[in-house]
């Protein structure tokens, strides 16, 4: 052919002419002549300075067989393109670069899916080669468009289409290997370039038809692996970028709903990623669930469940200021989700039917489950200390009548939502303490923490005080004792269970001196509320018992004790008109408690006392046993017999059981009560009373009882005056410490700031404190004038009369000195 061309001119071509002309054959099929491709490639590296001409040569060559179907030809000047730039890498090869890209476009643009692929091929082939030198005018923005294209093919035949996808996603692995490692090239990771990659290879990902082929023959293996290779190239401020077009693709396809491909992709990219820049992928989806907070409620369970697989993953690994974000956003999409559940007035009334109503519930019962899901499994696979934190936050969120909550606003959705948002924070909070283990008491219970929390065990909600006793098994239960506690009842040999347990450290100590008496009041009010069920019982007793096991010395012990009696009396002599299972089941907490306590301290006495009282139980009162009153159908008594002393634990047995060394058995004597702690204003408890008697008038109030009122505190803290200046004599101490009639003062005094605080106005209560509130002020002004005002001295006073200052000297021999400085 070479000579056909040129005719008898053809020694006068150029040489590098000549040598390319002769690597073609007369016959396609021949194949590239290797003798004279050999000679043409010495004469490139020998002369470099000619490989550009070689290059446009070449291109020019290929554009003409492309024209005119000589498909053969194609292939071998490809050929020979290779050859070439394999075997030159010096600083020339940059134009005969520009003139092979320029042929591997004209195939690209080709429709004959042969000439692609070939193209294709060679690209990749050139992208593996290492330049020594960037480039700085080259770019790939075509290359990018091209692939993407083929990538999408939807040619007839399955095999050639195939062939093509095979092809686009080689040729954008080509691409991202040849520029993610120039600093010159990182324009790849602008938008306009990722939102081409990256739906490019979800979409094979997705549509998985040849699921039979292996290797890169597979499409979707093909794609996942450069995706994979994508990720585990991007830089810290390419993360943004790489991750947003995954999303777009996800809502543009519908694939939140069923999301296993959702789920299936951040698997892969957080795999994929350096695990320091998690936090980016976690912030992309929150931002993105903010944008669908409207949308169906699938979708948002979805995008939601691939954030827990998201977080599950960054979990183990350092995630820094997202973990806050994370809960924040997740806590304001419940609220939210709590909100489209209820509705208001107007749109539970509008004409949808009620099947219809249902539905969206029980969708948005989804989105709320997935919700509490990802924060319990979120906080409970981060560190301890960091664990902790997120145990503050979370409790901080919820709504406690009377605190302020910024962030759920419980006016709009009512005393059935800020109920509904209680009972799954709590929920939360019961994943994110499961496997907690606080080295000191101190630190899993803090004040802060511990407070709003025994105030929530206040509520008239036997659900939330059930999620709050659970809270507390797990934070006090170090040693994973409590599956040996399930159930309450009366265990024959406590020893047989092999209880866990280590010697109470100082810290723990201090922590039950200090918070002690929150605990007891917690269980004691637990105790008598109306609505109590059996579980509420089996929770109350494994309360007693881990805080026997983890946190018992003794004057903890004595403790218990007392607040065992004070169960037992406050359930015989009902003054809270409670029915007679509260009753019985009381009576069977403390029956089941004593027994526990007794083999745990292994005082013969105790156990000898406790064992004839249930005995005699068992005979005569089964009912107020645990196996006989939590049964469905027990028979319950009319009354319980206060006058049979037989059946019921005795103080005066239990002392002179107690009386061995290291237990202060005075201390059995004095009747529990629970302690006075300022936990709520007169705001809180004026909602409370107004909240309770509109929803139970009948019923007494048991929170008006054991909360501290500043006002009780402060009268009786300030006596009147006549009091001060009384003289203290025998008979005044005498009186101070009889006792006849306090329990019926105490009564009736609990009835009037009862009903003072039930029926007074709001302003006129404020007003009382206020000015009770001055008057304890002004008492200690007085009294620390008297206690540290300066002796007189000889030099004199300063007086101030009619605005000048005058002195007014003491005389020595005027001064009273202390005894032991006379002589």
């Amino acid at each position: 052919m070479p000579a056909g061309v040129c005719g008898c001119c053809g020694p006068l071509r150029p040489r590098y002419k000549r040598l390319v002309d002769n690597i073609f054959p007369e016959d396609p099929k021949d194949g590239l002549v290797k003798s004279d491709m050999e000679k043409l490639t010495f004469y490139a590296v020998s002369a470099p300075e000619k490989l550009d001409r070689i290059g446009a040569y070449l291109a020019e060559r290929l554009t003409r067989d492309v024209v005119r179907h000589r498909y053969g030809y194609v292939g071998i000047a490809m050929e020979a393109l290779d050859q070439l730039l394999m075997a030159c890498h010096s600083q020339s090869i940059k134009p005969f670069v520009e003139s092979f890209l320029h042929m591997v476009a004209k195939l690209l643009e080709s429709r004959e899916p042969d000439l692609q692929v070939l193209g294709t091929n060679s690209f990749v082939k050139f992208a593996n080669i290492e330049e020594d030198t960037p480039s700085y005018h080259r770019r790939y923005d075509f290359f990018v468009s091209q692939f993407s294209a083929m990538c999408h093919s939807t040619h007839e035949d399955p095999e050639t289409r195939s062939r093509i996808r095979v092809a686009g996603i080689k040729g954008l692995q080509g691409v991202v290997r040849k520029t993610v490692n120039d600093e010159l090239q990182a324009i790849i990771w602008e938008p306009q370039h990722m939102d081409k990659l990256i739906p490019s290879m979800l979409f094979n990902m997705q549509d998985n038809e040849d699921s039979e082929r292996a290797g890169e023959e597979n499409p979707a293996s093909l794609a996942e692996s450069c995706f994979r290779e994508l990720l585990g190239r991007a830089a810290y401020g390419n993360m943004n970028n790489a991750v947003r077009p995954v999303l777009v693709h996800l809502d543009n396809h519908r694939l939140w709903d069923p999301n296993d491909f959702a789920v299936s992709c951040f698997r892969i990219i957080m795999y994929s990623i350096q695990a320091q820049h998690s936090h980016h992928v976690i912030q992309q989806v929150l931002s993105h669930l903010d944008t669908h907070s409207k949308n169906t409620p699938r979708v948002r369970a979805g995008i939601v469940q691939v954030l827990l697989e998201t977080v599950a993953i960054a979990a183990k690994g350092s995630i820094g200021p997202t973990v806050l974000e994370v809960f924040n956003t997740l806590l304001k999409h419940l609220r939210m989700s709590v909100d489209f559940e209820l509705g208001d007035g107007s749109r539970r009334n509008s004409t949808s039917s009620l099947s219809s109503v249902r539905t969206k519930e029980s969708e948005e019962r989804i989105v709320q489950n997935a919700i509490i899901q990802t924060i319990g499994f979120f906080g409970g696979n981060l560190p301890d200390y960091q664990r902790a934190e997120v145990m503050m936050f979370i409790m901080g969120k919820v709504p406690v009548y009377g605190t302020p909550c910024h962030t759920l606003d419980t006016v709009k959705i009512g005393h059935q939502g800020t109920k509904r948002i209680q009972a799954m924070l709590l929920s939360s909070l019961i994943m994110v303490t499961s496997g907690f283990k606080c080295k000191t008491m101190g630190a899993g219970l803090p004040a802060a923490f511990l407070e709003p929390l025994c105030s929530i065990s206040l509520m008239e909600d036997s659900e939330l005080r059930q999620l709050v006793l659970e809270i507390l098994h797990n934070i006090i239960d170090r040693h994973d004792n409590r599956a040996k506690l399930r159930g309450i009842r009366i265990i024959p040999n406590v020893a047989a269970l092999k209880f866990k347990r280590e010697k109470i450290c100082k810290e723990d100590v201090v922590f039950m001196k200090k918070h002690g008496q929150q605990l007891y009041r917690h269980i004691y009010l637990g105790c008598k509320e109306e609505d109590n069920l059996q579980k509420n019982f089996e929770l109350l007793f494994t309360a007693l018992a881990l805080i026997t096991i983890e946190l018992a010395n003794e004057e903890v012990v004595i403790d218990l004790m007392r607040l065992s009696i004070a169960l037992q009396d406050m359930a015989l002599v009902n003054e809270e008109n409670m029915p007679m299972f509260i009753r019985c089941g009381i009576m069977a907490l403390v029956a089941a408690y004593l027994n526990f306590l007794s083999q745990m301290i292994a005082n013969p006495p105790f156990c000898q006392h406790v064992s004839k009282v249930i005995e005699l139980r068992s005979l005569d009162a089964p009912y107020l046993l645990p196996e006989h009153i939590f049964r469905e159908k027990c028979v319950l008594p009319d009354s319980l017999d206060r006058e049979d002393n037989a059946l019921y634990f005795q103080t005066a047995d239990l002392a002179e059981a107690m009386t061995v060394p290291g237990y202060n058995v005075e201390r059995l004597s004095i009747p529990y009560i629970p302690q006075v702690t300022v936990l709520y204003t007169v705001g809180k408890i004026l909602h409370r009373c107004k909240q309770t008697s509109r929803d139970r008038m009948p019923r007494r109030k048991s929170f008006v009882d054991t909360i501290s009122l500043q006002v009780d505190i402060i009268s009786n803290s300030v006596p009147d005056q006549s009091q001060l200046a009384e003289e203290i004599t025998f008979e005044t101490l005498k009186k101070a410490i009889d006792t006849t009639g306090l329990e019926e003062q105490e009564r009736e005094r609990r009835r009037q700031v009862m009903e003072k605080f039930q029926k007074a106005p709001f302003e006129e209560i404020a007003a009382h404190c206020e000015s009770k509130a001055n008057m304890l002020h002004d008492r200690l002004a007085q009294i620390f004038e008297l206690t540290i005002r300066p002796p007189p001295s000889p030099s004199g006073t300063v007086t101030v009369t009619s605005g000048h200052a005058q002195y007014q000297s003491v005389p020595v021999y005027e001064m009273k000195f202390p005894d032991l400085c006379v002589y």
